[in-house]
């Protein structure tokens, strides 16, 4: 029994150290970003491979851009749209993610009260197809929050990669400042189907450079982000128009790092 309990508790001591070189070595690379631009992030490689290998093609249009070479207008636009206490949180807006989290609730129950009724109907008319409909799942997470997913996690969803996602957004705040934040966020932000970054996003949209954007293109531009592959089919669409407006009509009480 000692010795299974001690073989238990080397393991487990192991797990713990495993566990602190891993944060050890994100931190790390964080510290890095300090001086050094990352050129790619664990999201992108992962759309690349994907694309490649069920397209044959390997596209990827991207070019770095200091932070002064981004249009304000762009910054300010995907602040108003993505994340408007960017420059007051550190990291984690909470008060967004208790929203997020009503409003979620609110759709799944909506949802379940709809599929019901459904069920119900096809029981009684068998002969007629249903569609379930699925709740719409909104997030309350920040720009940083973001940034941390893209650079360095994978696209599941459970809580050790929530866990681990906190971490690392925790760990870009306190080494880097909201300015360097905010250019590495919108050099590597997916803007489309292997489009990524500012620089490609306005040249692929609008035939400008990244610093020539006006108003109206960065309201555009942000608009997209959430669902840039869905957009980007139809990027002069009704929604878009009008959810740019609105967040035209945001940009001027942004406040920029």
């Amino acid at each position: 029994m000692k010795r299974v309990l001690s073989i238990a508790g080397r393991w487990l001591a192991l797990c713990v150290l495993s566990g602190i070189a891993l944060q050890l070595y994100f931190v790390l690379r964080v510290a890095l970003m300090l001086v050094i631009d990352p050129q790619s992030t664990t999201f992108q490689r992962a759309e690349v491979w994907r694309i490649a290998t069920s397209q044959g093609t390997l596209p990827w249009r991207q070019e770095w851009r200091s932070y002064n070479e981004i249009s304000p207008h762009l910054k300010r636009a995907v602040i108003a749209s993505e994340d408007a206490s960017f420059t007051e949180h550190e990291g984690v807006d909470w008060e967004a993610l208790e929203k997020a989290y009503d409003r979620n609730l609110k759709a799944r129950e909506r949802a379940e009260r709809h599929n019901e009724r459904l069920q119900k109907r096809s029981q009684r008319h068998p002969e007629r197809p249903v569609q379930m409909r699925q709740a719409k799942v909104v997030g309350g997470s920040t720009i940083t929050q973001q940034l941390a997913k893209n650079l360095f996690l994978s696209g599941e969803r459970n809580l050790a990669r929530k866990a681990q996602e906190f971490a690392l957004t925790f760990a870009l705040e306190a080494l880097l400042s909201k300015e360097r934040i905010l250019e590495i966020y919108l050099n590597n932000v997916e803007w489309g189907e292997g489009v990524f970054g500012a620089e490609a996003a306005a040249r692929h949209y609008f035939r400008v450079g990244a610093d020539q954007l006006t108003p109206a293109q960065a309201a555009r531009l942000a608009v997209m982000l959430p669902a840039p592959k869905r957009f980007e089919k139809r990027p002069h669409s009704a929604y878009v128009a009008g959810r740019a407006a609105t967040v035209q009509a945001r940009m001027r009480a942004v406040q920029l790092p």
